[in-house]
């Protein structure tokens, strides 16, 4: 039998979750659990973020934006239970999240001497040298992009494949049926009738 730890809701000096909110505050839409049993937003969430390892603050801290926390995901060091769109209200909070001194000093606390070191670029991520778009680089970057599967792509762009964006009508609304509303939005720009 394995007995969680029992987690603690952040406040000041609460772990990692108590970083968090001083950075973010403490009304979020998703509930963030750390690593270090400390845990933050509201604790009735449906959806979760779960902070596996401090890898994950590697990640974020050493690519700060959008990037860190994709290498941290896809790395597995942070890891999504629930729905991903309320995950991603999160950035709504983030565009003014500045770590002033009092942020960057409990994070050395909470990581050590080591912990400002980036961990490895995971290994899906392509990895170009060269000048940005010249013509060996982009060819790099196009071989790399379609050698992956057609599985990753049937899940990411739905049984037609198509690489288009998708038209959205609800958050309820299924990958098929909006790649289906973005054929009809096409074919109504185009005027197409039946028999065209």
């Amino acid at each position: 039998m394995v007995i969680a730890p029992e987690r603690t809701q952040a406040g000041p000096g609460a772990g990692l979750a108590g970083i968090i909110a001083d950075l973010l505050g403490t009304d979020l839409p998703v509930r963030i659990d750390c690593y270090d049993g400390t845990t933050v937003g509201p604790p009735d969430a449906s959806t979760r973020l779960v902070v596996r390892s401090e890898d994950a603050i590697r990640y974020i801290l050493t690519a700060p934006g959008e990037l860190g926390f994709v290498r941290a995901y896809v790395a597995g060091a942070l890891e999504i239970d629930g729905d991903i769109f309320d995950a991603l209200e999160l950035r709504d909070q983030m565009p003014d999240v500045h770590l002033g001194g009092r942020q960057w000093l409990a994070f050395a606390r909470l990581l050590g001497t080591s912990g400002f070191h980036r961990p490895p670029i995971p290994p899906e991520e392509a990895r170009l040298a060269g000048h940005r778009h010249t013509r060996e680089r982009d060819a790099a970057a196009i071989a790399f992009h379609y050698d992956v599967s057609n599985d990753f792509y049937r899940m990411v762009l739905g049984p037609s494949m198509t690489y288009s964006c998708a038209v959205w009508k609800s958050r309820d609304t299924t990958l098929e049926a909006a790649q289906t509303e973005k054929y009809d939005l096409v074919c109504r720009k185009l005027a197409l009738r039946p028999g065209m």
